[in-house]
């Protein structure tokens, strides 16, 4: 069972499931109990493109605190639970439009159906999240030490357990570090699993190889049709996460819509900062909402036939550039007026959009 046939759930005001569009989540890493520090976080996840939001609720004051900061945002926010039964059944009656739990974790089944008859009565969904880190020392031993299979297993036990008392209303998360292993969780699980997929390759490092591990274990798993929700982890800025997510998706035509930049490697014949350039343009265009392709390229050898393929584009030479639209040049601009060329280029063709 893949995406398109996976249960429709409700999250907040966002749907996912059954073939809606993929949603991209981050999470905060402020403290929750600060409400001002964590709105003011949220607020530039979500101008970033942040579709949902977690946030870790380790105390009752953090799960007091989702209700005055849901007043505040625009985004579903889901309440992250490790042990305590009673810190989900908080934060749900405080808000959260979605919790995630290890009912492993939990403790007694008494404690777990509290959560869940508690999650019934405000209709929000439960993530039932299962880390390879985290797995039952049962399965370790059945298996022979940490697998995709011993990953699974522990996440159908898990859901077991949620339906026993009746409650459907689910998503599921199986992540691992190991890219591969993950992998190969996913295709097993997705193939008997009615509930969506969140996913993502967890504790998979900094912004470097973060990125790297996530691109190539996300691109195989969305790219096999499985997966409803996914997070880049990165040990960093939440922001970076979301602009990741976005490039993941668009890379794989999984999502449309703005600003694409490309830029050539540098070599020999740069005679500009094409580094610094390319990075100003990815930033300056990052409020512009259009469904285009710019280009970035490093000189007037290449670089117009290079640029052919996108909207618009510069190409760098010695001290100027060029501007080109459509592969034919525009004019030719000094280096230090480039990115404002290119700035201005790009309003005129917004305001033709609109």
């Amino acid at each position: 069972m893949y995406r398109d046939d996976t249960k429709v759930i409700r999250i907040g005001n966002r749907m996912i499931g059954g073939g809606n569009p993929i949603l991209i989540q981050s999470m905060c890493n402020t403290k929750t109990e600060d409400v001002e520090a964590t709105v003011a976080q949220i607020l530039k996840l979500e101008a970033a493109g942040c579709d949902i939001i977690r946030v870790a609720v380790p105390t009752m004051e953090a799960a007091a605190a989702i209700r005055r900061i849901k007043r505040q945002i625009h985004i579903p926010i889901v309440a992250d639970i490790h042990f305590d039964y009673r810190l989900a059944i908080a934060a749900i009656e405080s808000g959260a439009d979605k919790i995630r739990i290890n009912p492993g974790n939990i403790g007694a089944k008494e404690r777990v159906q509290a959560v869940v008859e508690k999650a019934r009565e405000y209709g929000v969904p439960i993530r039932v999240g299962v880390n390879s880190g985290s797995l039952e020392k049962d399965l370790i031993a059945k298996y022979g030490g940490v697998t995709a299979e011993a990953i699974v297993e522990s996440a159908k036990k898990q859901v077991a357990m949620i339906e026993e008392f009746g409650y459907d209303n689910l998503v599921v998360s199986i992540k691992s570090s190991d890219v591969m292993m993950c992998v190969k969780a996913h295709e097993l699980l997705a193939k008997e699993c009615r509930y969506p997929l969140h996913v993502g390759i967890t504790e998979s490092g900094t912004l470097l190889s973060g990125n790297i591990k996530s691109s190539v274990g996300l691109g195989i798993i969305l790219y096999e049709g499985i997966g409803d929700t996914i997070r880049v982890s990165l040990t960093g800025d939440p922001l970076e996460e979301i602009k990741s997510a976005k490039l993941i998706l668009k890379a794989l035509k999984l999502r449309t819509g703005g600003i694409e930049v490309v830029s050539c490697p540098t070599c020999g014949r740069t005679q500009i900062d094409l580094i610094g350039l390319a990075n100003q343009v990815e930033n300056m265009v990052a409020d512009l909402d259009m469904n285009i392709k710019v280009a970035v390229m490093g000189c007037v050898v290449n670089g117009p036939g290079e640029a052919r393929e996108a909207d618009i584009g510069i190409a760098g030479g010695i001290g100027e550039g060029l501007l080109i639209k459509k592969g034919e040049v525009l004019r030719k601009v000094p280096e230090k007026e480039l990115l404002t060329a290119l700035r201005e280029e790009l309003l005129k063709m917004q305001k033709e959009q609109e």
